[in-house]
């Protein structure tokens, strides 16, 4: 059952350029995602194709300056600002990528008793860094005093003692030992089994590919395509875009063919297919009409040519 739907976000952001002169950039053109209770979507895709904004979208937690249209909704209700103040944290938890997210003025122990709704508060705190290695002693001490890879286990363990239905984790692996991430991993797996809808952000399609459902890909702030873990197979010949089957192909482990160009930066969007400058396949038409997101064996691709 979906309880967490995302259709034609759009995210520009409003700057003053001199004096009182505006300008308004657009750097998110439509991204559009599903989230069913009981599995884990991974969100993939380079630098600046929208992966953090969406979480920072779902969450109400973008700047003042931001202007976003389409609609977000969560258990069949849309998401206005003080809904999702309402949930943010309870309901709906985010892992950051940024460790500066931990008050710097709070021990780190107390921050992850705070979290808890349910249950007593100091034992789930206990069990969940014995369960992310982290010494007992950890708990009294404050944000600066830990390493990049301790302040991110603490993040996961605020997250994970929350109870919250939907989780959000925004690149929670890097830094930690490969022995640690295997754990992460596996207790995103274990909470999406218990119900739980699981949003993870990634570059690394490797950790996606080892306990995701479904896979959606970003490219220059739209979502190009979402497939069944399974299409991420082999050559990638069941993969539906253009893009989707050059960034697997990309890998090292697969044939490492680099993709000509470049993704366009923020701001720079084109007015048709995000990807067309670098696509083999574009025509005329594709310059100057986004295609919209259809269904296609079994997935969702934004292109007129997949088949």
């Amino acid at each position: 059952m979906s309880i967490l739907e995302v259709q034609n976000l759009s995210i520009s952001f409003q700057q003053y350029t001199s004096g009182l002169k505006q300008k308004t950039t657009r750097v998110i053109s439509s991204l559009d995602i599903s989230l069913n209770e009981g599995e884990i979507l991974a969100v993939v895709g380079s630098s600046g194709s929208g992966k953090s904004l969406l979480a920072h979208a779902i969450l109400g937690i973008l700047p003042d300056h931001a202007i976003l249209s389409g609609t977000i909704t969560y258990d069949g209700e849309r998401l206005t600002p003080a809904r999702q103040a309402a949930l943010r944290g309870k309901e709906i938890a985010l892992i950051p990528q940024s460790v500066t997210y931990l008050d710097p003025l709070m021990r780190v122990g107390a921050q992850v008793r705070t979290a808890v709704r349910n249950g007593d508060a100091a034992e789930k705190q206990r069990r969940v860094f014995e369960q992310y290695q982290l010494d007992p002693a950890v708990e009294k001490l404050f944000p600066f005093q830990l390493s990049g890879g301790m302040a991110r286990r603490v993040l996961v363990s605020m997250a994970m003692v929350s109870g919250a239905r939907v989780l959000i984790a925004d690149e929670p692996t890097p830094g930690l030992d490969p022995a640690v991430m295997k754990e992460a991993l596996r207790y995103f797996r274990e909470l999406a089994d218990s119900g739980a809808a699981v949003m993870l952000i990634t570059h690394d399609i490797d950790s996606a590919t080892q306990i995701a459902d479904k896979i959606a890909v970003f490219y220059a702030g739209s979502t190009v395509e979402v497939a069944p873990v399974k299409d991420f197979e082999e050559s990638g010949e069941r993969l539906r875009h253009p893009y989707s089957r050059a960034l697997w192909r990309a890998l090292p482990q697969n044939d490492f063919v680099p993709i000509p160009g470049s993704q366009p930066k923020p701001g720079s969007l084109p007015e048709g297919c995000t990807f067309a400058p670098r696509c083999e396949h574009a025509v005329a038409a594709c310059a100057s009409v986004q295609p919209e997101m259809r269904e296609l064996r079994g997935g969702m691709v934004r292109c007129v040519h997949a088949t």
